[in-house]
């Protein structure tokens, strides 16, 4: 997943069901997970510490290789995530076991419990704010698929059909086949194919009914290369296929913009043009260095945004994003997006080649395992975009996008009649 990352053996009990879960919350901290360290020695002549290479598997089941600076940056990232599941149990034993499943402010867009100004009880507005910030220095593993599942929507969504629903959809789709189930097939051997379980025919078969099922709930995005391992990550994650299926649903159709997925991935120009004029707004040198060098932003971020950085940031990384992104909205796409490069605005501006620029952006990003530092960088540093200044962008680049893809439209049929 995550650049540097190696095949790896998952833990025993790690085995994502239909419909069992398999997190318990512990009744005090923060759960520690012990970490088979291997030492590889430098080559002769090179016989730095910091030069020492060390592997290790995860949380979620990835083999993690880096030197001895990042397993040490990763030992104080464990070490302030079980602090900060100290917090999470305190404010449970304070508030209530299910504190942040009461009716708040939703911080994208919208609102649970359909809560009006005048209603608004001062209670409801502290949980939001203390979600929030709680939420922006991380969920503990542990209570992630109750997290997500409540600040997302995506309970609420699958409150609206019957129980049954899921288990309804796979038996549907059972013998069929589709462009969306060819593909899928394709695909399925390529997602992180260094994943134990993953690789495994029960792993790929779970993440197949996912995507498949998908794929018939919704036609018009069906399937879309990307999706592979969103919900491969939310499989591990949700640790039962249904809860991940709706991640999946809610992440398609309320979190992120129309169309990202679909056959002319029309959401996915709009947000690479959105991006790109932000980048001038926020980060202006970088932006007019690399136009000036013909780079154009797309060659690394169009991945970025259709994977949500699941192939590019290290895993416990990329989920303190999608802890953001499930309660405050797509816009995090962008703060990190734009994080990645201011922090290393010094280097990209001295370089002259778009190859470095590129191997500058991934190297960083494969090797950004403290979170706290990118989610810094992402809110502190590039300053407050709200999501109604994203969304005025985005209408002004949706006309040109879809003006774009009909001159594209009329000239292939143009050539098809001429041929």
């Amino acid at each position: 997943m995550f650049g540097t990352q190696v095949r790896g053996v998952v833990e025993d009990d790690f085995n994502p069901r239909r419909r069992r879960t398999l997190w318990n919350t512990p009744a005090a901290s923060m759960p520690t997970t012990t970490h088979t360290i291997r030492y590889s020695t430098p080559r002769k002549g090179h016989a730095n510490a910091h030069q020492l290479l060390a592997k290790f598997e995860d949380l979620y089941g990835f083999m993690v290789e880096g030197n001895v600076d990042d397993v040490n940056v990763l030992n104080d990232v464990r070490e302030r995530m079980r602090e900060q599941g100290r917090v999470w149990w305190a404010l449970e034993a304070s508030k209530g076991a299910n504190w942040y499943l009461q009716p708040r402010i939703s911080s994208n867009g919208g609102s649970e419990g359909v809560i009006s100004v005048t209603s608004l009880k001062l209670s409801v507005l502290t949980n939001t704010i203390t979600l929030r910030r709680l939420i922006r220095k991380g969920v503990p593993p542990v209570l992630r698929p109750k997290v997500w599942l409540s600040v997302s929507g995506a309970a609420k969504k699958r409150s609206t059909v019957p129980e049954t629903y899921y288990d309804e959809l796979i038996r549907a789709t059972e013998g069929k086949t589709t462009p969306a189930t060819l593909q899928i097939d394709h695909d399925l051997p390529r997602t992180f194919p260094c994943h134990s379980w993953l690789n495994s025919e029960e792993g790929q078969a779970s993440l197949r009914r996912v995507l498949v099922g998908y794929s018939f709930r919704d036609s018009e995005v069906g399937y879309c290369q990307g999706l592979n391992y969103v919900a491969a990550l939310l499989l591990l994650v949700m640790k039962t296929e249904e809860d991940a299926f709706w991640m999946l649903a809610v992440l398609l159709e309320n979190v992120l913009v129309n169309d990202c997925y679909t056959d002319n991935l029309s959401g996915c120009h709009v947000e690479q043009r959105v991006f790109k004029d932000l980048l001038a707004k926020k980060c202006p040198r970088i932006a007019a260095h690399l136009e000036a060098m013909g780079f154009d932003v797309s060659l690394v971020a169009t991945e970025w945004f259709l994977c949500l950085f699941s192939k590019t940031l290290p895993s416990e990384t990329t989920l303190r994003v999608w802890d953001v992104l499930f309660n405050e909205g797509a816009k995090v796409l962008f703060h990190v997006a734009l994080a990645i490069f201011k922090m290393r605005e010094d280097d990209l501006l001295r370089i002259q080649h778009i190859g470095d620029v590129i191997d500058i952006l991934q190297t960083t990003a494969h090797h950004l395992y403290d979170p706290d530092e990118l989610l810094t960088f992402a809110f502190d540093k590039i300053g407050s975009m709200t999501t109604n200044t994203i969304t005025k962008e985005r209408k002004k680049q949706e006309t040109v996008v879809m003006a774009e893809l009909d001159q594209r439209i009329r000239r292939l049929s143009s050539l098809k009649m001429d041929g």
